[in-house]
């Protein structure tokens, strides 16, 4: 939402693990240089929402301090129900116009008092219509869920720089890594602990980006009802399924219930996209996140959706440094690093 020059780590603060990441970026090319994660304290967040700052600040300062690195800026993104992407048609018009039109044409999109958020929108240039019309994207954050996720980085003793959207930040790392994929949609699902993000990019454009209340944590409740375990029993059992291990056979039927669950939420979501755009169908999903480890989960979306599925590689493209990182290390943190990444690649200057 705010774009910087100056270079930044990377900040993704998830509702189970904190993510950091410093890129460095020459040119077209981006190379991972630190990653660190940790937990997020219990209670300090929800859905999206921070609800306290200094036990999670403090949290955050282990996470960066471990980077050990130079740089002081940080690129948080937001998530959850305090931010709203939406992509909406107006009038063309000279875009000085626009800039003051815009809060007018907002207030009929945003269910939030139009005085108490923050504003930006995107045109969107790759995207054909008529002449007479004009595709953006528009981005409302509250204010108060921005100001204390500033907060926790200030708390951290980091400056908060840039303040982006975790969706944003999955198409700036998809496009890092893949480039722009000319004439196809393609969908991005990053199945967290309590969410799966679901982001939608049209011919290079992000169009659609929806938070679904469903993840990994799904996954583990499941696991507790059908065998009737504590919850960490069930996490473990999950870790166990995800390694390969042997396992009793009511863990895999619940895990594979939940599959449904999952395809069920994501099935209505690719739905709602479908009936409420102009664009094509999707033609090719990426599944990422730290539950898409979940056995069968990749396989299990692509029959369930009937949408081609494979696994978003977030070193498909962009390198990292082999004296700092094994390719054991990368591959344990594959699924875990996206956002991280795209939130640090704005340290190149992104302006998008």
């Amino acid at each position: 939402m705010f774009f910087s020059k100056k270079k930044v780590l990377g900040l993704d603060i998830g509702s189970n693990s904190i993510k950091a990441a410093e890129v460095e970026v020459k040119g077209k090319k981006a190379t991972l240089i630190g990653f660190a994660m940790g937990l997020t304290p219990s209670e300090c967040l929800s859905a999206g929402d921070v609800v306290e700052t200094e036990n999670l600040g403090a949290a955050v300062k282990s996470v960066l301090d471990e980077l050990n690195s130079k740089r002081k800026m940080v690129s948080v993104g937001l998530w959850g129900t305090s931010v709203i992407i939406k992509k909406i048609s107006v009038p063309t018009m000279d875009t000085n116009l626009l800039a003051e039109q815009i809060k007018w044409e907002a207030e009929q999109y945003i269910p939030f008092d139009i005085n108490e958020v923050n504003l930006e929108y995107k045109i969107l240039e790759g995207l054909g219509g008529p002449r007479e019309t004009m595709e953006l994207l528009l981005v409302a954050a509250r204010q108060e869920s921005v100001l204390r996720y500033a907060e926790v980085v200030i708390n951290a003793g980091y400056d908060c720089e840039i303040l982006d959207v975790g969706g944003f930040a999955l198409a700036n790392c998809f496009e890092m890594n893949y480039g722009v994929i000319a004439g196809q949609v393609i969908a991005i699902f990053n199945v967290g602990a309590s969410v799966t993000n679901f982001v939608v990019i049209d011919n290079g454009e992000l169009v659609f980006c929806r938070d679904i209340p469903v993840g990994g944590a799904t996954y583990t409740m499941e696991l507790q009802k059908v065998l009737g375990i504590s919850p960490q029993e069930a996490e473990a059992m999950k870790l166990s399924i995800a390694r390969g291990e042997p396992v009793p056979e009511e863990a895999h039927g619940a895990m594979n219930g939940t599959h449904e669950i999952l395809q069920e939420e994501l099935a209505g979501a690719v739905d709602f996209f479908v009936n409420t755009t102009s664009s094509p169908n999707i033609a090719q999903a990426y599944v990422t996140g730290g539950a898409s480890k979940a056995q069968g989960i990749v396989q299990s979306l692509q029959q369930g959706l009937k949408i081609p599925c494979e696994a978003f590689d977030p070193f498909f493209n962009i390198s990292y440094n082999k004296r700092a990182f094994s390719s054991d290390y990368i591959s344990e943190i594959r699924d875990y690093a996206s956002v991280a990444i795209g939130l640090g690649l704005r340290a190149g200057g992104d302006s998008d």
